[in-house]
């Protein structure tokens, strides 16, 4: 559109130029700053994209020559790692190891029953002395103190009570020897592990009327009964003939020793046959907890009740004990400690080797690349340039060792998970963990060849001869 103006102050009308936005937005007074601004942006990506294509560079190149140089030399490349390679694969080993001895141990020894405790006599005792003291001081616990416990107690969800001894049992001429026979009450069918296969576990009914019934082991009910049912039969234990009620589901073993070579009677006949009252027995009160949350609070009313009933100061020791599955852990994992703190001081001597034998290694590198290094420097290698490329050499090495350790570790987890009861398992944190200090060995040990290459002086370096 062009309207007419005047030109020069006379009557002559000239146009005008005015832009029509509907055609094009774009404001022509700011349409070169636009395209300054994409431009400057444009050269800013390429310049970032350039600086990091050079530190790519800067990594990627001697990681390259370092794999290529363990490849060309395969002998001396393992004789350089055996060190790091040894220490990994030592640490990893171990730690897969403890872990799934943690996992067996508290789900096979510590397993005591969905949130439950026991209070007996002695509490877990680690050495002689106190024992000793134990002995002296702790009294039995009793069936008034069952009885205490089961009438008092407001928290628990339930009370029971188990006892138990080594025993024969005999069927016609057939003998088994150290079978363990339990006396319980019926409420530990729900607290312990065992739980009946065919049949049924012992009931208030079968103690009431101190009947002679049994529910036994898989092994007991396999050696007795191979091809019959033994839900019904005769069975003779210690010399009394007791109805078999109930065969438990298989447990298996731990650490070798059947778990399955038992046999279990009502608890008011075992203390008929074995001594009224539990007097001179070790009974076990077994406490159910109503849930995880409420197990301190439980064990608490427990152990005040107990106090109260033995006219204890409050000053006083406990002369009893409370045995819960954290406390069995808590022993059991303050003997891992101590074997992982001594692996751990294995480890780092076999790691010091390994780093000093690195260490050697890029010296005689260095020596043998000394010219090279000139050429760089010669060419605008700055001295960073060469310090970060031996690092990244000795840093590769060392986590090629690592990666190798950890390979050779986890076969050897897989053999001991297959060969031995024990879950053994490679924790990822431990796979992160190794690779990152051996990579770190690798670099502090790497320092000083480092730090030499980049001092050469490019004209003295030139001057070598290859």
């Amino acid at each position: 559109m062009y309207p007419p103006t005047r030109l020069g102050g006379g009557n002559t009308f000239g146009p005008i130029l005015v832009y029509d936005y509907s055609v094009d937005r774009t404001d022509p007074m700011t349409a070169g700053v636009l395209v300054r601004q994409e431009n400057v942006r444009k050269f800013a990506v390429s310049r970032i994209g350039e600086r990091l294509r050079r530190h790519g560079t800067v990594f990627r190149d001697p990681a390259v020559e370092a794999l290529e140089a363990l490849r060309a030399h395969k002998m001396r490349s393992a004789l350089t790692l055996l060190g790091v390679t040894l220490s990994v694969s030592v640490l990893i080993l171990v730690v897969s190891i403890i872990t799934g001895a943690n996992l067996y141990i508290e789900h096979r020894v510590a397993n005591l029953g969905s949130n439950v405790f026991l209070v007996l006599r002695f509490p877990i005792i680690t050495n002689q002395q106190d024992f000793l003291k134990a002995m002296r001081r702790n009294r039995n616990v009793t069936w008034e103190d069952f009885e205490a416990l089961h009438d008092g107690m407001k928290l628990p969800r339930a009370v029971g009570l188990e006892t138990r001894t080594d025993g024969k049992i005999r069927l016609g001429t057939q003998a088994l020897d150290n079978i363990n026979i339990r006396g319980v009450t019926a409420n530990i069918a729900d607290m312990d592990v065992e739980e009946p296969e065919t049949g049924r576990y012992i009931t208030d009914a079968d103690n009431e009327g101190r009947v002679e019934v049994t529910f036994i082991g898989q092994e007991v009910a396999g050696k007795l009964f191979p091809t019959v049912d033994p839900i019904g039969k005769t069975i003779y234990i210690d010399g009394r003939a007791f109805q078999v009620v109930g065969v438990a589901k298989p447990i298996g073993t731990v650490f070798g020793q059947s778990q399955d070579n038992f046999v279990y009677i009502p608890i008011r006949t075992f203390l008929k046959h074995y001594g009224e009252h539990g007097r001179g027995l070790d009974l076990a009160i077994n406490i159910q907890a109503r849930g995880p949350e409420w197990m301190r609070q439980t064990e608490d009313e427990a152990r005040t009740m107990m106090r109260g009933r033995r006219h204890l100061e409050p000053n006083a020791d406990d002369n009893f004990g409370i045995l819960a599955s954290d406390t069995i852990m808590s022993l059991w994992k303050n003997l891992t400690g101590a074997i992982a703190a001594t692996m751990v001081g294995v480890v780092s001597v076999f790691l010091v080797i390994g780093g000093v034998v690195i260490m050697n290694v890029m010296l005689a590198s260095v020596t043998e690349r000394t010219r090279e290094i000139g050429v760089r420097k010669s060419l605008g290698a700055r001295r960073r340039d060469i310090l970060m490329q031996f690092l990244v050499e000795s840093a590769v090495m060392a986590a090629v060792g690592g990666a190798t350790g950890i390979a050779i570790a986890y076969c050897l987890s897989t053999l001991v998970r297959v060969l031995t009861p024990v879950p053994s398992q490679v924790p990822i944190g431990a796979v992160i963990l190794a690779l990152a200090v051996s990579t770190t060995v690798g670099l502090f040990f790497g320092l000083y060849p480092a730090h030499r290459a980049s001092k050469l002086d490019p004209i003295e370096a030139l001057r070598v001869e290859v």
